[in-house]
């Protein structure tokens, strides 16, 4: 029996896969009327600065659909696969507008092989150098900036405006996307329809501020519950074989913290749980956190849980450094975890 399957069978007799129709419908629905309520104080009241702490507002509802979908899209929310593909896509695209197949490709390819190099996108080739392969292959003013590329981290509330773009990227070239019209019609009507609310309530220059601040908002939540995950974690060589277990268990690192920490990562601060098992529910994964530490004591692999400063100043140290990470893994603080 191997390490992982021995920890399944404990997660599913102590029921922590069974479906939580009731969280995710009160989730759900609550979410959606708050979305519904700040519109409506929005053509309340009108052509005011005030907007601003509407648009605040608004890109945390935003943020907390984004989690839904990305819930939904793990299978956690219902049994049914159908069920679950089409929520995501509905809440992706037609409320946050974002492109759900785009997503899917990308994130699946994540979950298989987490900061493996040439195998997991998140580490690819972006405005952050996040292996030292790409920090060496980069010259000139690049290879500078890179050496300071740590401090430039708050330009992650842009993150929301690249996923959009992204989204449309992959809408426009990928003929072959499942389901891509129905996509184009939720981000094209979303799109269309959010601007055109804006511009009917508010003048250009502060309708532009009330996106400013909303996609502002919106890409420094999703960044500060994406990045503090995986980065600065142990990079994986591209032809290092590693058990199911370490791979997502060495390769993570869970952020500590109460509900307030939950309620803003969506549930992904229990990064370790969720690697190990996608679809479970996100209210399961703080139950699951005993169990799966207790047995990666019992099986000496290193489990990793910081605060979200103690994560930062990590990942700051990391990227300024990245040049000269050590490309060996075995000469890394993990070596003995990460023989094969």
């Amino acid at each position: 029996m191997s390490t992982y399957t021995e920890l399944s069978q404990q997660v599913q007799a102590a029921g922590l896969l069974r479906r939580r129709y009731g969280y995710y419908w009160t989730k759900i629905i609550t979410t959606i009327t708050v979305l519904a309520g700040i519109w409506v104080l929005f053509a309340f009241i009108g052509d005011s600065w005030f907007q601003l702490i509407l648009a605040g507002g608004l890109g945390v509802v935003l943020t907390q659909l984004t989690f839904l979908g990305h819930d939904s899209a793990h299978r956690q929310i219902f049994k049914s696969h159908h069920w679950n593909d089409w929520t995501s896509r509905v809440l992706a695209g037609a409320f946050v507008g974002l492109s759900h197949g785009w997503w899917m490709n990308k994130h699946s390819r994540h979950h298989a092989n987490p900061n493996k190099e040439g195998a997991d996108p998140d580490i690819g080739p972006s405005a952050f150098a996040f292996t030292p392969a790409i920090a060496a292959s980069r010259r000139g003013l690049a290879a500078r900036l890179t050496r300071w590329q740590g401090y430039f981290f708050p330009l992650a509330i842009f993150m929301g405006l690249a996923l959009h773009v992204a989204s449309i990227q992959r809408l426009l070239h990928e003929q072959q996307l499942k389901h891509r019209w129905w996509e184009v019609a939720f981000i094209v009507g979303r799109f269309g329809g959010y601007l055109t609310v804006l511009l009917l309530v508010l003048p250009p220059g502060k309708a532009a501020a009330f996106l400013g601040v909303q996609m502002a908002l919106f890409g420094l939540l999703l960044s500060g519950a994406f990045a503090p995950n995986h980065l600065g974690m142990p990079i994986v060589p591209p032809d290092l074989k590693i058990d199911f277990l370490r791979r997502q268990v060495l390769m993570s690192r869970n952020i500590s913290g109460g509900r307030f920490t939950t309620f803003a990562m969506g549930g992904l601060n229990y990064q370790i749980e969720h690697h190990l098992f996608p679809n479970m529910p996100r209210p399961n994964l703080r139950k699951a956190q005993a169990l799966v530490r207790e047995h990666c004591a019992k099986h000496d692999v290193r489990y990793t849980e910081t605060t979200f400063a103690g994560a930062y100043r990590v990942i700051v140290r990391y990227l300024n450094t990245v040049e000269h990470a050590a490309t060996d893994p075995f000469r890394c603080p993990l070596a003995s975890q990460l023989r094969p």
